[in-house]
């Protein structure tokens, strides 16, 4: 239908840590941002409280402009750059719960900004495909592409399932996918480029679950993480600093922790890894440190936390030593560690499957890079699986790759020849209707 080279299709990953944007048949996305928005209740539009006392601040100020909405008076900012600029009274709100969209006004910004201002594209000349998680409900699903063809006019639409890009993006149909990503780990099987919804197993142990800990673990040792808006460094000598802090008292909470937040997952990502064997305070108490230089230019030295933090992934009963961490404890027996979460999933599984499903579990999204994950998990497997079961765990050995798995299945989904006939388009829309995606991307 739309089989010629003029005009590529657009592939949108919107997940609930980072939105993932670009074109079809590239190999990773134009656009990656933060997911999260800015909101300012009740803002008169000329009102920039302090906006005007900083001179480098022109840039942050026109991408706003372009993003903000005036909705019953809310003001909301949207990209990297709009969210870096500290505002009065900004609250930082997170417009997907659970992997499900619970605020979609928001959402419409997410992808006005992904297409207006990153791709720069009129999303009336290309067809869109959006990926969604393995267990979006049908009226999310006709929302969206309500959206979609309403309010963006695309001339086509597809939705397709997290897990099954996944396992495109890695070369097969058939595979168990483990997705790690900020807000929860979902383990959902593909059989033959279709979801088995009955066996998806997740646990709302993410990247930012784990980032939490961290931070909080951090601070209950005394360690203050000043986030950058808070402080500037004033060379005296050469390499001597001054860091006189700034008054920022029209700050919101929730603000500050968006930016803890960014500094405390740089240093997940730096110096974390999965211990080889579970944690126990006696065995790594005398770890050697690894220190971290922070912005303000105090160095952390981090001993034990380096393997405790991702342990949680296998052991979420961890939770409960860290201060702080209260709110996560009323969920933690439902919860379980990854290696139990793989096994529920396979044996969810039909019998004759199951075999194939030990054999290329695969490794995607973002938490999924942590260092000695892939070796830990196939490690616990082994142990734990029946003995007639080869456990084999794949990764790619490219952070990217896996940082960006969905999006990279559906860039290749959405270039092959053999898909354009899959399209739902927009003469179809007219005539069937929203509902009709449940039959066009099953």
């Amino acid at each position: 239908m739309y089989g010629g080279d003029e005009v590529s299709a657009i592939v949108v990953d919107l997940g609930s840590h980072t939105c993932k944007a670009g074109y079809a048949g590239e190999d990773a996305p134009k656009a990656v941002f933060p997911s999260v928005v800015g909101a300012i209740d009740g803002m008169d539009i000329d009102d920039d409280g302090d906006a005007n006392m900083n001179s480098n601040t022109e840039d942050a100020k026109n991408n706003a402009v372009e993003s903000e909405k005036e909705k019953g008076k809310r003001k909301l900012f949207v990209g990297s750059q709009a969210l870096n600029f500290r505002r009065d009274q900004m609250e930082i709100i997170s417009p997907i719960k659970d992997g499900i969209v619970a605020d979609w006004d928001m959402v419409d910004n997410v992808w006005d900004h992904a297409f207006r201002n990153c791709l720069k594209i009129d999303p009336k000349e290309h067809p869109m495909l959006l990926a969604e998680p393995p267990l979006n409900t049908q009226q999310q699903r006709e929302k969206a592409a309500e959206l979609m063809f309403e309010k963006y006019k695309v001339p086509a639409l597809f939705m397709a399932k997290n897990p099954v890009l996944t396992s495109f993006a890695s070369g097969r149909a058939t595979s168990l996918v483990v997705d790690c990503g900020g807000g929860s780990t979902t383990i959902s099987p593909v059989h033959d480029g279709y979801v088995l919804q009955k066996a998806v197993v997740s646990s709302p142990i993410g990247g930012d679950c784990l980032t939490d800990c961290l931070l909080k673990s951090l601070e209950s040792k005394g360690i203050k993480i000043k986030p950058r808006y808070s402080f500037k460094r004033k060379e005296i000598r050469p390499g001597e600093f001054q860091v006189p802090d700034i008054d920022v008292s029209g700050t919101t909470e929730s603000y500050k922790l968006f930016c803890q937040r960014m500094i405390v997952s740089d240093v997940k990502d730096s110096i974390c890894r999965v211990p080889d064997t579970p944690y126990d305070d006696k065995s790594y108490s005398n770890i050697p440190m690894t220190s971290y230089e922070l912005p303000d230019g105090q160095t952390l030295e981090i001993g034990a936390d380096r393997f405790k933090v991702p342990d949680i992934m296998f052991n979420p009963s961890i939770v409960q030593t860290i201060p702080g961490m209260e709110i996560y404890t009323d969920m933690l027996p439902s919860v379980r560690g990854l290696p139990n979460m793989v096994i529920e999933s396979i044996s969810k599984c039909d019998v004759d499957i199951r075999r194939e499903m030990y054999s290329s579990i695969l490794l995607a999204g973002g938490t999924s890079s942590m260092q000695q994950l892939k070796e830990r998990l196939e490690k616990d497997l082994v142990e734990e699986s029946p003995q007639s079961a080869r456990v084999k765990v794949l990764a790619s050995g490219n952070t990217t790759e896996r940082r960006f798995s969905v999006w990279i299945g559906g860039s290749i989904l959405a270039s092959l020849g053999s898909f354009q006939q899959m399209w739902f388009s927009k003469s179809e829309y007219e005539e069937h209707g929203p509902s009709y995606i449940q039959r066009k991307c099953p």
